[in-house]
């Protein structure tokens, strides 16, 4: 059965959450397109979104028509052409209401798992817990038994996803990243069990969802998380040792600082913790540590930030919670103090300005990531600033250089261990799924070991 076939009849489980209505969202404007082919006939295409809320349903719909409105808005050449033997729509403001009804019109929302029963390929975004999802699993196997799973785990390995629930291969990691509607990259996660045919479902799928696929081999966490949670380790690790001099909240600014100022950045370490979620952090770190020989990931900082009820994450609206980090429209303000139990905002007093001078100057020819970003002689001013930076024995130099140094090994450890193919993959993971300018395993940290040397 090919993939046209299978997109007839569509389900996604957790339909109405932050990554579920990301992947409906973009389920529904494929269907549609399909739908409006010429050739489509009479081809009947149904997406089941399928939630426990029937209040978290109605919020789905709510979001998807507006989002689907702008879908529709930034591709209006192509659905001119795909509407041209449609006599009655001649504005566009005509043919991006008809796209959109169409699209909400493949949409049957659901609480009930039951219906799903027709579905040939059967989308997972549900909790991330192993025993849930393949719980889950079983229950639509009986009635779906053959369909297709695509999984958005961020971490719990295929294969066991696949011997627990008893899916015979018929599963494949599909892991978006947050918000599935922007993000461009898809780690495609596949087991030696995942039936070839799957894999290349998969692929297909993506590219006409417009996403760039990264494959990864079936090791927890994977590539993006199995980078991240290293990386988290390794500031925490550096917030340990600073903490005597600097203080903890101290501490936790320079180091935020530093992974984003002085790398350069989009966030800072601790704020993409908060935009995660510290609780989801802790719990993919668990995954790794269960599932991986060897080596246990767990952080005291992030398990005292737990335990005094300091979690970060959204709201359902995308705006940012406090987490480690306070914040103001969107902007850190503060950090949270575990001894004081409350936050300690930057502008109490002049104790940023204190870290700040410990630091030091910054390397000359520093630039935000946001004055980089599309700036064509990028790779050359980053060669200079981090040329600049190997030399530079201030501080904040000396954090930045050992974390680009231990990000580089972390790298190279996901290839070596067999998590991903080559560097190559896994740069561009960091580069397309957290926005990187440069990949971890990069020419720059070379710099820093020879100015050493």
């Amino acid at each position: 059965m090919d993939l046209d076939k299978r997109l007839e009849r569509v389900a996604v489980l957790g339909a109405a959450g932050k990554m579920g209505s990301g992947i409906t969202l973009l389920l529904a404007a494929e269907m549609a397109r399909q739908k409006i082919r010429k050739d489509c006939g009479d081809r009947c295409y149904v997406l089941h979104a399928i939630d426990v809320s029937d209040e978290a349903l109605s919020g789905l719909l709510s979001y998807l028509r507006p989002q689907l409105t702008k879908v529709a808005e930034k591709s209006i050449v192509a659905l001119r052409e795909a509407f041209a033997h449609r006599d009655d729509l001649v504005e566009n403001f005509d043919i991006i209401t008809a796209f959109v009804d169409e699209a909400m019109s493949v949409v049957r929302p659901s609480s009930k798992m039951e219906s799903a029963a027709d579905s040939r390929l059967i989308f997972e975004a549900i909790v991330e817990n192993k025993g849930v999802k393949i719980e889950v699993f079983k229950k639509l196997d009986a009635i779906c038994p053959d369909a297709y799973y695509l999984t958005n785990t961020s971490s719990i390995p295929i294969k066991v996803l696949d011997e627990g629930a008893g899916l015979d291969g018929r599963i494949v990691g599909y892991h978006f990243y947050n918000p599935p509607a922007v993000q461009k990259l898809l780690e495609l996660i596949s087991s030696e069990r995942t039936r070839p045919e799957l894999v290349e479902l998969g692929k297909e799928l993506a590219g006409r969802l417009r996403k760039k696929v990264f494959p990864a081999n079936d090791i927890a966490g994977f590539i993006g998380n199995g980078h991240f949670m290293r990386d988290i380790l390794h500031a925490t690790g550096e917030v340990e040792r600073l903490k005597g001099d600097l203080g903890e909240t101290g501490a936790i600014y320079a180091v935020n600082r530093v992974s984003q100022d002085y790398l350069i950045r989009p966030m800072g370490i601790f704020q993409l913790i908060d935009y995660v979620g510290v609780d989801v952090c802790r719990f993919i770190m668990q995954v790794m540590t269960e599932h991986i020989e060897g080596e246990t990931l767990q952080d005291d900082l992030l398990d005292r930030m737990a335990d005094a009820g300091v979690m970060g994450g959204q709201y359902s609206s995308g705006k940012q919670k406090d987490g480690i980090l306070k914040y103001e429209k969107g902007r850190p303000v503060g950090i949270y103090d575990l001894d004081k139990g409350d936050y300690r905002l930057f502008e109490d007093g002049d104790w940023t300005k204190k870290v700040d001078q410990k630091l030091g100057e910054m390397p000359e020819g520093a630039a935000s990531w946001r004055a980089l970003l599309m700036d064509p002689k990028k790779d050359e001013k980053l060669a200079t600033y981090f040329g600049n930076l190997a030399a530079s024995d201030a501080l904040g130099a000396e954090l930045a250089k050992t974390y680009l140094v231990r990000s580089k090994e972390i790298g190279e450890k996901l290839v070596k261990g067999g998590v991903a193919e080559s560097p190559d993959i896994v740069n561009g993971v960091m580069m397309n799924g957290f926005y990187h300018l440069y990949g971890p395993v990069n020419e720059y940290a070379d710099l820093v070991v020879k100015a050493k040397a």
